[in-house]
């Protein structure tokens, strides 16, 4: 009897083994099927489905200058990479770039790769990341409707467009003027700035003789060799680097925004690396265990820092003269010199309106701001140090258990006791070792 319970038993696990074999085909052939149905040409992206139609551009808002068009810089278009990662004081760098009017400024793109592809880890969405940053400095924006809406994407679907000052300038729109330097009014470029087809931003990128993209998205500085290789696109590349003490208190800060990023890059450690150990001993909450996330993501962060400034050291032939590493200490120390230094490096000039708009933005009265995402006025000089006052002394040394040879290269010294950090007549920051 017992004999014929086991052999009915493993024909019923038989059955549903098999049931579950033939569910499995049948989505992979619906899924095959749906992917055969697409079509587009892999290079230029552009669908068969009919564009809409589109009237001639609005004009200028009363009280809004419409200033010259920029017209293509004499000769070859200069290509940017700001390369850094989260909370390094990199949307403060690039709104240096979305405020000059001769630059096409775009705020993270490869966010809808993540987007799109979660839960993907950060390092197996690098070459699809190099992908679109191809289309990119290429003006060809029909990229964007893979990972965002299909044929239905606008300039207003693009991750960052209310910030952006093309977006939300004439010709695009009659709110404001991509001549006039000054922050955009997300509120104001949403509900005055129409969506518009991505051939229209497309055009509005041919105008232009800079094209600066800024990303947090970028581990290795090999995957954007290809780009510095390549004679069409010549990309040089921005490093902009932060005391990682400083990037783990900002991370903590921002803890509730950046949930998936921190699993995304925790997916990508080597599962023969280190552990963090859990500060304090245990995590009480499901907050402590929110910023245990997102210290260990510095473990992947630093691994990568280290590799990228251990090339820079001794550059390939590639990487020469198209790579600049920039401090966020540096910047808001002495903002003039760095953004003269990071313009002169792409080919800028600098005018008085972005010398003011710089100044302006590392000096507010304050450092708290509600929206850690956001860029505002603070005071920069609290922002560089914040890091003292809001991290335990258990978390320091952690961040700096995994960090300390970044640190090391870059210039940033390690804390001796709790007393030192706080200590403000000493300073963290020395001489940068590249």
């Amino acid at each position: 009897m017992k004999v014929l319970r086991r052999k009915a038993a493993l024909l019923v696990l038989g059955y549903a083994l098999l049931l579950v074999l033939t569910m499995l085909h049948f989505a992979d052939y619906r899924g095959a099927k749906e992917c055969a149905q697409l079509k587009y040409v892999p290079y230029p992206l552009r669908y068969t489905a009919e564009q809409p139609q589109r009237g001639p551009p609005p004009g200028p808002r009363p009280g809004v200058a419409a200033g010259p068009v920029p017209g293509p810089a004499p000769g070859r278009r200069q290509h940017v990479y700001v390369f850094t990662t989260w909370r390094s004081g990199s949307s403060f760098v690039g709104e240096l770039f979305n405020q000059n009017p001769g630059v096409f400024f775009l705020y993270e793109p490869l966010w809808h790769i993540w987007q799109k592809l979660y839960p993907g880890d950060a390092l197996t969405l690098q070459g699809a990341a190099r992908d679109m940053l191809a289309f990119l400095y290429r003006c060809d924006l029909s990229i964007f409707q893979l990972y965002n809406g299909g044929n239905n994407v606008t300039s207003m679907g693009i991750f960052g467009a209310p910030r952006n000052k093309v977006v939300c300038s004439y010709p695009l729109c009659r709110a404001y003027s991509k001549q006039r330097v000054g922050l955009i009014d997300e509120h104001v470029c949403k509900s005055e700035c129409p969506p518009q087809h991505l051939d229209s931003l497309q055009a509005e990128c041919h105008k232009y003789g800079t094209i600066v993209i800024k990303g947090v998205r970028i581990f290795d500085l090999n995957v954007l060799a290809p780009l510095m290789k390549d004679p069409s696109i010549d990309l040089k590349v921005i490093h902009l680097v932060r005391d990682p003490r400083a990037v783990a208190s900002s991370r903590i800060k921002s803890r509730n925004g950046l949930i998936r990023e921190s699993l995304q890059v925790m997916r990508s450690k080597d599962p023969k690396g280190r552990r963090l150990k859990v500060y304090d001993g245990f995590q009480r909450s499901r907050r402590d265990a929110v910023d245990y996330h997102a210290l260990n993501a510095l473990e992947v962060i630093c691994t990568s820092m280290v590799r990228t400034v251990q090339m820079a050291r001794e550059p390939p032939d590639w990487l020469k003269d198209n790579y600049r590493v920039v401090r966020y200490e540096d910047l808001v120390e002495d903002p003039i010199r760095c953004l003269k230094d990071m313009y002169h490096f792409v080919n800028l000039s600098v005018s008085e309106d972005i010398e003011r708009f710089v100044l302006n933005m590392t000096m507010g009265s304050s450092y708290s701001s509600k929206k850690p995402f956001s860029v505002s006025s603070r005071n920069a000089t609290q922002a560089a140090n914040a890091w003292r006052t809001q991290m335990t002394y258990s978390q320091i040394k952690q961040v700096e258990e995994y960090c300390q040879q970044a640190m090391d290269w870059l210039g940033y010294e390690k804390v001796q006791t709790p007393e030192e950090v706080k200590d403000f007549s000493k300073s963290f920051v020395t001489k940068i070792r590249l």
